[in-house]
């Protein structure tokens, strides 16, 4: 795997991760005074856990090893 796509997948990762977090401890986010509702935090964490398994398996696939099908 290259150093970028490596750097890239542990990213969007933790990203993912930290959605996780917030909404299982329903942390509050204020953005210039605006409250960011939970649900925010979902879509969040699916698209930032989908964009980290993609480049996972495309590295993956890009090093010649095939997932099972």
């Amino acid at each position: 795997m290259k150093p970028f796509t490596m750097i890239a997948v542990v990213v969007f990762s933790l990203v993912a991760l930290l959605q996780l977090v917030r909404l299982v401890q329903g942390w509050q986010v204020i953005v210039n005074g605006w409250p960011i509702p939970l649900w925010a935090s979902g879509v969040a964490l699916v698209v930032a856990a989908g964009l980290a398994f993609m480049l996972w398996r495309e590295a993956r696939g890009a090093a010649g090893i095939r997932p099972s099908q």
